[in-house]
């Protein structure tokens, strides 16, 4: 049974974690409130971005694009987002769950897994097909980075080295909630359907200038681009939000453990005093006789 110093030392230990929780929470915060801003000042535009390509895609005659060509190849790589650093809560081991379902609804596919972000791959490594980590000058990569890596992925689809680019990330909700998921970037899709009811939508011609074509040429590439720093940014969104959770729930426990502590050690003071007292008494009355 612990004794009132031993009872000490786990109240001025816990009191040291919770000091370091605390400042935990409060950084992720800043940090969350700064990615929050990115991201939901990006999502609209990309959203926008899309389905603007998309119409004009289904409304223009005869139109091809490189990133809308399916291949025969079966070879696809999976671009993973993940953190570097642990400590917040689910968010690694919800997104390694989510890649493992996919690699089992994808087996005719020969996936190649490469990485943002080491955790996750530390967690699957073993049972993937693993290639390269991308490494940034720091911690967050910047939009320039993160073309470089676009453009890479996306010279590997034209060329046909694979048939599919996916990325595996964990979309931004709020605060408190994210949602993982493994979305695929190229081919880009509009199904018969979808073009159905663009056209539909849209029962007349528009004019172009300069051509339907060439504005396609130029914004497919960039909804593309868009489309993998938004990923990124919902990824950073979600990784401060959920380690603020975590270092919340992880000081809340402290108060908890320090609250029973501080409790059982005024226990046994208490009876020690009271035992003390007993004796103190006792002793006075056998003297009295």
């Amino acid at each position: 049974m612990a004794n009132i110093k031993d009872l000490k030392k786990k109240i001025k230990s816990t009191k040291g974690t919770f000091k370091i929780t605390k400042a935990m929470k409060l950084v992720s915060a800043a940090k969350l409130n700064k990615a929050q801003v990115r991201i939901l000042g990006l999502r609209p535009y990309s959203i926008e971005l899309e389905g603007t390509v998309r119409t004009v895609s289904a409304l223009a005659q005869n139109y091809t694009n490189e990133y809308f060509l399916p291949k025969e190849n079966k070879q696809a790589v999976v671009l993973v987002i993940s953190s570097d650093k642990g400590l917040c809560g689910g968010y690694n081991s919800t997104l390694a769950k989510t890649i493992r379902k996919f690699t089992i609804e994808h087996k005719d596919e020969d996936l190649k897994f490469l990485w943002i972000g080491k955790k996750v791959r530390d967690l699957i490594q073993k049972e993937v097909n693993a290639g390269k980590t991308y490494t940034f000058s720091k911690a967050e990569p910047t939009y320039e980075e993160i073309r470089k890596i676009a453009d890479e992925l996306g010279a590997m689809f034209v060329s046909g080295e694979v048939g599919k680019i996916y990325v595996a990330y964990n979309s931004f909700i709020s605060a408190i909630a994210f949602d993982s998921k493994v979305r695929q970037l190229l081919p880009m899709q509009v199904s018969t359907n979808d073009v159905e009811s663009i056209k539909l939508k849209y029962p007349y011609d528009f004019k172009y200038e300069p051509s339907a074509a060439q504005i396609l040429d130029t914004l497919v590439p960039e909804v593309y681009l868009t489309t993998v720093y938004t990923c990124v940014l919902d990824a950073i969104a979600s990784e401060h939000g959920s380690r603020m959770n975590a270092m919340e729930n992880a000081s809340k426990n402290s108060r908890e453990v320090i609250k029973k502590l501080s409790l059982k050690m005024n226990k046994m003071r208490q009876a020690r005093i009271t035992t003390e007292l007993i004796e103190v008494v006792s002793g006075a009355e056998s003297l009295n006789g």
